[in-house]
């Protein structure tokens, strides 16, 4: 089966409460959970905020230990349990893939919640990192009721899914 792919996403919060949102793409629109702190032009790491800015997916990781990821047009790979982000701003693997065990601060990317069950790298502060700016910023499963996220974009398993196919390296996620 051949998908169209998607050339822009929009994704804004919604009016009442900012860490909920709605990601629009081509002719769907998809709720989403957004950060606790709803969506912020100045992003600082530990702020819960999700970037308002334009972002492209990197990569897709899953965990093939719990699903057959779908079909997508970014690069593959599958989640390890010795994998994981490194959240602090000191350590010059900032906002990096590292392998645990890992001594500084860091997201453990082999999670138990399913949370990352299915996780979309975005651009994020890349190419350098900037220390502080943010890091570990994803589009992800969603928790139950579409709890905020520490910055992330969450998706309903199904709708992550179905939007995987659709997605390339030319894909842009505008966050308002």
């Amino acid at each position: 089966m051949t998908h169209r792919t998607l050339d822009r996403v929009l994704v804004r919060s919604r009016v009442g409460d900012p860490s909920k949102g709605l990601l629009v793409a081509g002719g769907l629109a998809i709720p989403c959970a957004l950060g606790r702190g709803g969506v912020a032009r100045r992003k600082r790491e530990g702020d819960g905020a999700t970037p308002a800015a334009t972002l492209r997916p990197v990569a897709l990781m899953a965990r093939r230990d719990r699903l057959h990821p779908p079909a997508t047009g970014l690069p593959a790979s599958a989640i390890l349990p010795t994998q994981g982000w490194c959240d602090d701003p000191r350590h010059p693997l900032y906002n990096r893939k590292v392998r645990l065990p890992f001594r500084a601060s860091h997201e453990t990317m082999w999670r138990e919640d399913g949370l990352y069950d299915l996780v979309v790298e975005l651009d994020w502060n890349r190419g350098p990192a900037v220390k502080g700016r943010g890091s570990a910023i994803f589009m992800h499963v969603a928790r139950p009721g579409f709890a905020p996220t520490e910055g992330c974009i969450a998706l309903a398993p199904a709708a992550l899914r179905r939007l995987l196919p659709m997605l390339t390296p030319r894909t842009r996620f505008v966050v308002r």
